[in-house]
């Protein structure tokens, strides 16, 4: 005979975290893309955007990681909210710090490079939203 008691906090938890769960996933998907639009193009995008290939490269490369990382806590059983937190307040850091950039003192950054970086930085911002709002 089969046991059909289960924790009722398990369905509850999986079925509570399902906006979250795709709110990491469409923030995979995009930080998947742009990783490695960045990294496959990287010499290609330096004179269009005014960032050295190696940045490019770098932020590619680390976007491409970050995305696997995402769909990883999205197909956790309970995904932490520790590491929600995480998510948030890294998706904040990189919103300020493309914010810097572009307002700094970066002397190679040309009018569509900052416009790439803004509108990543805004998209980044509505993603650290959503998931603090669904955490």
């Amino acid at each position: 005979m089969t046991n059909t008691v289960s924790s009722s906090n398990a369905p509850t938890a999986t079925r509570s975290q399902a906006p979250l769960r795709r709110v990491l996933l469409l923030d995979a998907a995009a930080s998947g893309a742009l990783g490695v639009a960045s990294a496959a193009g990287s010499s290609a995008l330096d004179d269009l955007l005014g960032l050295p290939p190696g940045l490019l490269l770098g932020v590619g490369v680390f976007l491409v990681v970050y995305a696997l990382g995402l769909v990883a806590l999205a197909r956790l059983a309970t995904v932490p909210r520790p590491l929600t937190w995480v998510v948030v307040l890294g998706n904040t850091a990189w919103v300020l710090a493309s914010v810097a950039l572009v307002v700094g003192t970066w002397s190679g950054l040309t009018a569509p490079g900052a416009a790439v970086v803004l509108a990543q930085a805004a998209a980044v911002a509505v993603f650290a939203e959503l998931q603090y709002t669904h955490r």
